[in-house]
């Protein structure tokens, strides 16, 4: 494992630097250098959320009920979106009563506080688990506390309150503060220090972004809430092997194999993590963002945008190139991504970010924060995003954005996870190769993504609403992980399977083409010898050509499959793909062989309907050993 942090322990200095939440040296220069627009939103939306609590729509309840129904059936939504709510909201007040310094909130923001600190647990049913893997209690236990994603940003929400409004809350009643103090001891502090949870890693044992993520908050809570100096540098400690033992999973080009929703929490989670380690101990990690890694961890984001930065004058797409658990629609970037960009020495990143900032609207700009708000939101990333809001406005103004150019070219190459994008002209194309035993996994080695003008023509449809299915050993049974409803063909009704073993060989990628060979990802029951898929791009189309060879030297069935956005108009072998493109296919047989079917998909599910609106569709062209495709 690299030591690129963990050789700073043994440096530790004796006595922590102050670590603050805020961008300015106290409050009232914070709140001077907001700009009156955001000002004015949170001020209004707080008036709102407060309107509503007061009119007898109060605060969610959490119910034991809901809880247990992650174990009885698998919802996560009826309980998630009243604790989510019940963050929102008390997220809102505090940053509104920082902002104001009215004295407004402090009645409404001591009741969510209280709330927080008599819930029996902060863990999501989803993970109730102490052990990796190991199946979930239906019920939390105050007793056996468990350090997840939200147990931990919870901490942190807290943290950053008791930080910036204990004066305030000590007025209402100095119990208040500390109650925080009582619960983050019994159900963070005590816990991460005598505890080993799977997400802490353990040698080579892989980790994801519950590394970063986690680590993150649990920094926040030990350095912005009374600590002694054991406990921060233990902490401290713990921390700087933590994120050894996450960056050990990733190459050196920086890829997250996650996809890019998962970037906001692996790579910007690591951002900030290493960003309080080298404030607290005066710099002494300061150097690990000079390394090429996080450079290129960093870029990432900027490089997944379809069509590149956005920069030179094309049209700014919201589209992001998806695979694994990750939405096409994969949010808007800004203040953190700009950050890590400045900190990295990074004109592609601050650019894109700047770009994208300049193209959201409030509610992005501020992570989704609202009145009616029933997702996380993560009161430290809200007051970063303040902070930088001035300088983003001003780089975007100055044209900075410019400066980003289109990614490290038309071509970009990420053989750690086996992703190639590709540019040109129109077109934006994206490959997948490496494997089938990724974090988030789906079954989509050899899938292609292509967005012409911006617009999506070829799809990865990303992932449902989670279920207790979607991690489960049921999880290849829902239809999105499937290779089936990738761009990818069947052979003999079979598809390919899950696995680190299931991997493309023969990876080749020149300027504006890649070929594999995909038949080691299917079962061994097709008979197949090799099938190689070769694609390429140019400024005119796309061609993918697939040619299958089996030990019996027979002819197969094999039925390609494609999906679109839009609904396609079949003519014989040729596809008109809605409005945004065509697909000519030639295959032995030519107007003779098999029809091509269409079928549609309805989406119904919230989360894909982010992304997808209405219905998708799958082609099914049939051929026998070959197949010949133009994309225009």
């Amino acid at each position: 494992m690299e030591d690129i942090f963990y050789r700073y322990a043994c440096r530790l200095p004796s006595r922590f630097g102050t670590l603050s939440p805020l961008s300015a040296p106290d409050t009232g220069a914070f709140r001077k250098g907001l700009p009156a627009y955001i000002r004015d939103y949170v001020s209004e939306e707080a008036a709102k959320a407060a309107e509503r609590l007061e009119d007898g729509r109060g605060w969610p309840q959490l119910l034991a009920s809901d809880y247990m129904r992650f174990s009885r059936d698998g919802n996560r939504v009826s309980f998630e979106k009243a604790y989510f709510r019940r963050r929102a909201i008390l997220t809102l007040l505090s940053l509104a009563e920082i902002i104001e310094n009215k004295g407004t909130y402090p009645g409404h923001i001591a009741d969510g506080i209280m709330l927080l600190c008599e819930e029996s647990g902060w863990q999501l049913p989803a993970h109730n688990s102490s052990r990796r893997d190991a199946p979930q209690e239906p019920l939390p236990s105050p007793s056996r506390p468990v350090i997840d994603l939200f147990a931990a940003e919870t901490a942190a929400e807290l943290s950053v309150i008791y930080n910036l409004l204990k004066d305030t809350l000590d007025g209402i009643s100095p119990i208040i503060c500390k109650r925080i103090a009582s619960e983050l001891e019994a159900r963070i502090i005590r816990p991460y220090l005598d505890c080993h949870f799977w997400w802490m890693g353990n040698g080579d044992e892989p980790m994801c972004n519950w590394t970063p993520w986690i680590t993150e908050n649990i920094l926040l809570t030990a350095f912005l809430t009374p600590q002694t100096d054991a406990v921060r540098r233990e902490t401290v400690k713990k921390a700087l092997y933590s994120l050894d033992c996450f960056l050990k999973d990733y190459g050196e080009d920086g890829c997250c194999s996650e996809g890019v929703e998962y970037y906001r929490h692996a790579g910007l989670c690591l951002y900030n993590a290493a960003d309080i380690l080298s404030v607290v101990t005066g710099g002494l990690t300061e150097d690990a963002f000079a390394l090429p890694k996080m450079r290129n961890i960093a870029e990432y984001v900027a490089n997944m945008h379809v069509g590149g930065s956005g920069g030179n004058g094309k049209p700014f797409s919201p589209c992001f190139f998806n695979f694994a658990d990750c939405s096409s629609r994969a949010g808007m970037s800004g203040a953190r991504e700009f950050l890590f960009g400045r900190r990295v020495k990074s004109p592609l990143l601050c650019g894109f970010a700047a770009r994208s900032w300049k193209e959201s609207d409030i509610r992005e700009k501020l992570l989704g924060l609202s009145a009616d708000c029933e997702e996380g939101c993560n009161i430290f990333h809200l007051l970063q995003t303040l902070g930088a809001a001035s300088e983003l406005d001003a780089y975007g103004e100055s044209g900075g954005q410019e400066e980003s150019g289109e990614g490290k070219g038309e071509s970009i190459s990420y053989p750690s996870v086996g992703v190639f994008i590709m540019n040109r002209g129109s077109y934006s194309l994206a490959v997948k190769s490496g494997g089938n035993g990724d974090s988030h996994n789906h079954n989509d080695t050899g899938s292609l993504t292509l967005y012409k003008d911006g617009k999506p023509l070829l799809i990865d449809a990303g992932v449902g609403s989670y279920t207790k299915q979607t991690f489960s050993a049921d999880r290849y049974s829902i239809w999105t992980m499937q290779s089936s409803y990738h761009n990818l063909p069947e052979i003999d009704w079979m598809m390919q399977l899950a696995g680190a073993d299931y991997r493309a060989r023969d990876v080749k990628n020149g300027e504006g083409s890649v070929c594999q060979d995909i038949a080691p990802c299917y079962p061994p029951e097709t008979g197949l010898s090799t099938y190689i898929r070769s694609v390429s791009c140019t400024g005119s189309g796309v061609t993918v050509d697939d040619q299958a060879v089996f030990h019996d030297g027979k002819a197969h069935g094999i039925v390609l499959n494609l999906m679109l956005s839009e609904k396609p108009a079949v003519g014989g072998n040729v596809i008109r793909a809605g409005e945004t493109g065509s697909i000519r296919v030639s295959r032995p047989g030519g107007e003779d062989a098999p029809a091509i079917a269409s079928e549609e998909i309805k989406i119904d599910d919230e989360r894909l309907g982010r992304a997808w609106k209405g219905s998708l569709y799958r082609l099914r062209i049939p051929f026998t050993d070959k197949i010949h495709i133009e994309i225009t």
